[in-house]
């Protein structure tokens, strides 16, 4: 296990000059038409060192872009979260509620975003609802799994001395249930904050949007390879962090 502070600086340090090296390596030998890191700075920087100029729809800074697909993003995900986390609490402590609609759930879980968005333009007839309800549908399942999974958990101890205070039914949920399977209910939300990260690309991508996913399949079709790149670093990046925040998020509830 790795403790020292500067361990954990420098090990990550190392790994990321490693990616940088084979990365420069694959530009100048096997794939010809990939930039290097350099040239991929040096065609991108405005972007990054003027990060919220407007030229245009698409062309914009990269955090002016991520500032669209993050609110998408924020609204996709609190719908999932506001039906997803009652769907999986019914799913755990009513068996037949979960006899009832598990399998229709199963069934559903596996269809791809890809697949989910042209229905839902039938639906809305708009990209920004669709793009919402793509995110919605597809990020709802781990958060619903997961809380199902934590009730089901739940110690029997537990429910007996909920029966043996007397606690009503919303006292016995408020009071034992909710917190007993909490863990699990923060695991879904993170989980589900990736897949809802995951999601909004590749509805940006299929609607032409203004966002991050917009503009990589923008510059796809112009063959400018560095903001593509630019594109799969930043998605990278606000993916990463998000996770970190949820952690942080996570451990705050825990604690108290």
């Amino acid at each position: 296990m790795i403790s020292s502070p500067a361990s954990r600086i420098l090990l990550p340090l190392l790994g990321l000059a490693g990616v940088l090296v084979a990365w420069t390596a694959l530009s100048q030998t096997v794939a010809t038409d990939l930039p290097s890191p350099a040239r991929t700075w040096r065609e991108s920087q405005r972007y990054v060192l003027e990060p919220f100029f407007k030229d245009g729809e698409m062309n914009q800074g990269i955090l002016r872009l991520a500032s669209y697909s993050l609110v998408r993003v924020g609204k996709g995900y609190l719908l999932a979260l506001v039906i997803g986390t009652p769907v999986g609490f019914m799913l755990g402590l009513s068996p037949r509620f979960h006899a009832t609609f598990d399998p229709i759930i199963q069934f559903l879980r596996p269809i791809s975003p890809l697949a989910w968005l042209p229905l839902g333009l039938v639906i809305f007839r708009q990209s920004e609802p669709a793009a919402i309800f793509t995110i919605a549908l597809c990020a709802m399942w781990p958060t619903v799994i997961n809380t199902a999974v934590g009730v089901r958990s739940i110690s029997p101890d537990y429910l007996n001395v909920g029966r043996v205070l007397k606690l009503s039914r919303w006292r016995m949920l408020a009071k034992i249930i909710v917190p007993a399977s909490l863990p699990y209910v923060f695991t879904g939300y993170r989980l589900s904050l990736g897949l809802a990260w995951l999601v909004i690309v590749a509805a940006e991508m299929l609607t032409g949007t203004p966002g991050v996913g917009g503009f990589l399949w923008q510059e796809y079709n112009s063959l400018v390879y560095s903001h593509i790149i630019l594109s799969v670093l930043t998605i990278g990046a606000i993916g990463f962090a998000l996770d970190r925040l949820m952690g942080v998020v996570e451990k705050r509830f825990k604690a108290a």
